[in-house]
């Protein structure tokens, strides 16, 4: 499922990062009274009434020339605008209509999107009417909010979810699975899928950052059919100059959420860096199958046993989930084991679809809390009465306790790794669940 896009725009100091952190329930942008905090856009996935879309929060629009930054901001935010399936526009209500409010309102109206008002900083939403005033600019029917408190924003959001278009599939010609090449510009995600294709599918340059969108490509390997998803390359965010790497950011991100399987490109003549463990994190976390690619592997002198044995240790030791994912080393160049690559999407896909039988659940867990007992707390026993698989893809397991609360999470992690010795799900996250129950129901 493509996620839809939301951006919030609006004047500087209005509190547009505050309702960022409010839709999103956690400090992600930086908050701070003084105007211009925000220089660059940032977007996380939100989710409302069942919807999940992209949310993207950008720099305040300045009328007029300015300064060099304010321009920046301002094209920057206009991108947004021009990419976004809906808007917010945030403005102030205890400063009433400004020149740059008019401005924008145009610049929206103009645009033809559909566009939410929300008039903030008025925390006294019963008895206010203040927010009448901004009928003048056209956009309907102005909410009022206190962002800082929350008050109003469910009536916000409400309306957002209202006004994103119907939620679609994404076509891909009915594949049996869907496999997103993900990871840092120029490590060779391009070059990977032309030689799995056998032909030029995708332009390639080695001008790091050449695919700027989310390439899908249908091909048939035996009887099955899969769509190649070839992203954008990631860039930590301080790195994003322009606005085409940025698009590509949020493509990539649709991307993996579109994806059964994710294949981690890394460079491995330049070394493993922190960004590809939070892209694999990240695909990781929105519970994708994983395969780690070590490309460029023909490039290293030492590739001798030892040295591979070396170089998967180093590599697990760095990122805890890796010690669940599968490594293999390839050459997008010379096509060595770039099917094998295409294989362990396959196996992994397999793993994050297995269902285990609840009486095998409950045995496995009944052994798991006999070798170690949960950690008890002041308040009496904590006891894990049983489990049950409930989902897959990725596997998700309820466990109910007397007192899932006090189930401690190096316990949980405890479980998850006795979990996968019985079971494996190499390549799948696993998600457990606890849920209340009593011991005499």
């Amino acid at each position: 499922m493509a996620l839809q896009t939301v951006a919030i725009v609006g004047r500087p100091n209005v509190g547009k990062s505050t309702l960022f952190n409010r839709i999103l329930r956690r400090r992600l942008a930086i908050v701070a009274e003084r105007p211009g905090v925000t220089r660059d856009r940032q977007f996380a996935e939100a989710e409302w009434a069942g919807r999940r879309f992209l949310l993207v929060d950008t720099g305040g629009l300045v009328e007029g020339p300015g300064g060099q930054i304010d321009q920046e901001v301002r094209r920057q935010a206009e991108t947004a605008i021009g990419h976004a399936d809906v808007v917010i526009l945030v403005v102030d209500g205890r400063e009433g209509v400004q020149p740059v409010d008019r401005h924008v309102g145009d610049l929206l109206r103009r645009s033809g999107l559909p566009v939410i008002l929300g008039v903030n900083k008025l925390d006294e939403l019963g008895g206010s009417v203040e927010h009448l005033e901004f009928y003048e600019l056209g956009l309907g029917d102005p909410t009022p909010l206190a962002a800082l408190s929350g008050k109003g924003s469910g009536d916000l959001l409400d309306r957002v979810v209202e006004a994103l278009p119907e939620a679609h599939e994404a076509e891909d010609g009915g594949a049996d699975l869907r496999v997103a090449v993900i990871g840092r510009p120029n490590v060779g995600k391009s070059s990977f899928v032309n030689r799995l294709l056998g032909e030029d599918r995708v332009i390639v340059h080695e001008e790091a950052g050449t695919t700027r969108d989310a390439i899908d490509t249908e091909l048939e390997i035996g009887d099955r059919r899969v769509c190649l998803i070839d992203t954008a390359g990631l860039r930590r965010q301080a790195r994003i100059a322009d606005d085409l790497e940025f698009l590509g950011r949020l493509r990539a991100a649709s991307a993996i959420e579109r994806a059964d399987v994710c294949l981690l490109l890394v460079d491995t003549e330049a070394g493993a860096a922190n960004q590809d463990f939070r892209i694999g994190h990240q695909a990781w976390d929105a519970g994708k199958g994983l395969v780690f690619v070590a490309n460029k592997w023909d490039l290293i002198e030492d590739r001798g046993p030892s040295a591979m044995a070396g170089f998967d240790r180093q590599l697990r030791e760095r990122a805890h989930y890796l010690r669940w994912v599968p490594i293999i080393t390839c050459s997008a160049l010379s096509g060595k084991r770039v099917r094998k690559v295409m294989n362990l999407a396959f196996a992994a896909q397999e793993e994050r679809a297995r269902r285990i039988p609840t009486a095998e659940v409950n045995k496995v867990l009944r052994d798991l809390v006999a070798r170690r007992q949960p950690p008890q707390g002041g308040r009496g026993d904590v006891r894990l009465l049983y489990g049950s698989q409930v989902a897959s893809s990725p596997p998700l397991f309820v466990l109910w306790s007397n007192r899932p609360h006090d189930l401690k999470e190096h316990y949980v992690r405890y479980l998850v790794a006795g979990f996968r010795e019985a079971w494996g799900f190499e390549g799948s996250p696993i998600r457990i669940k606890l849920k209340q129950r009593s011991e005499r129901a």
